[in-house]
């Protein structure tokens, strides 16, 4: 199976992944990870009834606030709108987030149902979703111009973007504008932004900042994404803006007051993964010197890699080798005291989901434990009786998530590269093959990750032979010639 990094396509490569039946493979692939079909028909009638007439709104009232939303274009199920101004000499941001106890029963056919699917699942020609569609890109999402109930947190920092203060209530908003990554990142560079922007674009790289302090690490891995067109699909890179970062902060600084509420509480969910080992940690090194790459002594992971090139082939076998040192990632329950291990490793902080409950099922849980927290009240017992079992719901549903998104990578790499076989291709060896004499290499035009036959060191520039090509099971095979 090959490992996917980013491909450009161009309208020839589009066209031959359109003759291979991609939709049925893809079809194919969800099948083989059992991904839920149609919604039963209890949950769809169930749904309908709570689209007309939520369960249980807020009184609170903060329409008057103009939130907006930052995601990618044509996106409906809205899960969070933002809204920034300064605070004496720090910044007040509230954040909204889809209040989802308006539209599902605990105990009821909506609920039961998306403790099966545990999260959307998404696929290049469909998406699977959580919850049904007539409320999840409806009534319940965060859509601008309409009124719609939400966790509100409002989280004073201080001139260093520094927390200071954290609330969470619930309360009836109504986002203003709604916006995408590009356009946002076009506003900025123009000087054209409106305050709440220009704020993001102050607040965003101090988090930022005090991430690295913290010694919190990202893998820098290359961002792939698969599109669906006119023609076919196309694989292609997306640079990643900087708005899209201080955006994530944003999300991540959310996740950091959840888990901080819960923990003082003693009760709640966190995601959670341990430090790399020194193992592990020894492994990369040992990689970052052969291929001759400074690593300085002292300097954390995290920061190491904010130092590496991913257009150097070097740095990039590096970066492949580093995946080893974000694993074993999860989540814990708790309830009647904090668990000993509470940190994630890449946050450097106690971190818990609570910013995307339209698609992940953990979040709506972590929502309702730190609201009533945060208000002096008793966590509801339907959710407390929840918690011990979302770990093992989300293991699956990950593992179900994962499995589909890189098996069509893998068959839409191979689709695209149907009609190559033969070619030879200049590639870079990023790390050997535990099977046999091999290697993984990255080819340079298209770019794509693969394992290839022969023997080659990381970081060495090689010439590929593509031998053969199988998109229904997406392999890809290489000789190093």
């Amino acid at each position: 199976m090959s490992r996917a990094t980013p491909l450009r396509s161009t309208p020839e490569t589009i066209e031959a992944a359109a003759q291979v039946g991609l939709p049925a493979i893809f079809d194919a692939i969800r099948r083989r990870f059992e991904v839920p079909e149609a919604f039963p028909p209890e949950v769809l009638a169930a749904a309908e009834r709570v689209a007309a007439d939520p369960l249980d709104l807020p009184t609170d009232d903060l329409t008057d606030v103009p939130f907006l939303t930052i995601d990618p274009p044509g996106s409906m199920d809205l899960d969070q709108a933002m809204h920034l101004e300064r605070d004496g000499d720090g910044y007040r941001v509230r954040y909204a987030i889809a209040h989802l106890p308006s539209f599902v029963e605990p105990g009821g056919p909506i609920d039961l149902e998306a403790r099966r699917r545990g999260q959307t699942v998404y696929a290049p020609d469909i998406r699977t979703p959580l919850h049904p569609p007539v409320f999840s890109e409806g009534r319940a999402s965060l859509l601008p111009g309409q009124i719609t109930p939400a966790y509100v947190w409002d989280l004073r920092l201080d001139g260093n973007g520094e927390g200071v203060a954290t609330s969470v209530r619930r309360s009836l908003i109504r986002s203003v504008d709604r916006l995408d990554y590009a356009g946002v990142q076009a506003s900025l560079d123009a000087g054209a932004a409106d305050e709440r922007l220009q704020l993001l674009a102050e607040v965003g790289p101090l988090r930022l900042a005090l991430e690295r302090a913290r010694g919190g690490a990202a893998l820098p891995m290359p961002e792939q994404e698969i599109e669906r067109t006119d023609e076919g699909f196309e694989l292609r890179f997306r640079p990643q803006l900087p708005v899209e970062d201080w955006n994530a902060q944003i999300s991540l600084m959310t996740g950091m007051a959840a888990a901080e509420l819960m923990i003082e509480a003693g009760v709640g969910i966190l995601r959670t993964m341990p430090p790399p080992t020194e193992e592990a940690l020894a492994r990369v090194r040992r990689q970052a010197a052969a291929l001759g790459v400074a690593w300085p002594e002292g300097l954390g992971h995290g920061e190491f890699l904010l130092t590496l090139d991913r257009r150097d082939p070097r740095h990039l076998a590096v970066i492949d080798a580093a995946a080893v040192l974000f694993r074993r990632a999860g989540y814990t329950a708790f309830d009647g005291q904090a668990p000993a291990e509470r940190t994630h490793s890449g946050v450097a902080a106690p971190y818990a989901h609570v910013t995307a409950p339209l698609r992940r099922l953990v979040d709506r849980f972590g929502l309702v434990v730190a609201e009533a927290v945060s208000n002096g009240r008793e966590v509801p017992g339907w959710a407390r009786e929840a918690l011990p079992t979302l770990p093992e719901i989300m293991a699956a549903s990950d593992k179900r998530a994962k499995g589909v998104q890189r098996a069509c990578t893998d068959a839409v790499e191979a689709a695209v590269l149907a009609h190559r076989v033969g070619q030879t291709f200049e590639a870079s060896v990023v790390d050997r093959s535990e099977k046999g004499p091999s290697a993984v290499v990255q080819i340079l035009d298209p770019a794509v990750v693969a394992i290839a036959e022969g023997d080659a060191r990381p970081g060495e520039h090689v010439t590929v032979r593509l031998a053969s090509v199988d998109p229904a099971n997406g392999r890809i095979e290489l000789v190093i010639v």
